[in-house]
């Protein structure tokens, strides 16, 4: 199991109580700024605007590729190490709504750790130093340190590389 939290919920699902669970106006300005640094072009420019409005970890020399898209309403429980390359349009996600309950999880990825594009994380995993994910991947566990791993579900390829 992922390392999420766990908040139950009573009645409706819990995307009809959303602006309970975390503030209209956080996720009007995240979706700006996110919007923002998906279309910027400077590397250092996305960077900036991760660590500085949205409360980001991100390590010196990662590199964000275009499109890519940040947790809106959470994206502070994102961890980015230093020299990591996040492939287009990949999505990491540090929450998830379902019918009855809402999770929170936090997501690290360590340093010079490679994230093909159109790839998906989900909340709650750890994806260690020096791993690989194969473009197109679901990411819904923990990835060894040093591993290369693909596929939806994903599955471990190599253990090293």
């Amino acid at each position: 199991m992922r390392r999420t939290t766990r908040f139950p919920v009573n009645g409706v699902n819990p995307l009809w109580k959303m602006y309970q669970t975390v503030s209209f106006w956080k996720v009007v300005k995240n979706f700006i700024v996110i919007q923002i640094a998906r279309y910027t072009p400077f590397l250092s420019w996305k960077n900036w605007l991760y660590r500085t409005f949205l409360r980001m970890e991100v390590g010196d020399q990662t590199a964000v590729a275009l499109m890519v898209m940040m947790d809106i309403m959470f994206p502070e429980y994102i961890k980015i190490g230093k020299n990591c390359v996040i492939g287009y349009n990949t999505t990491i996600l540090a929450h998830e709504y379902l019918i009855d309950e809402y999770r929170l999880g936090e997501v690290v990825i360590e340093d010079r750790v490679l994230i093909g594009a159109n790839s998906t994380i989900l909340p709650g995993v750890v994806i260690g130093e020096g791993a690989v994910v194969a473009a197109g991947t679901l990411v819904h566990k923990d990835v060894p340190s040093g591993s290369f791993v693909g596929g939806n579900p994903m599955r471990i390829i190599r253990e090293s590389v």
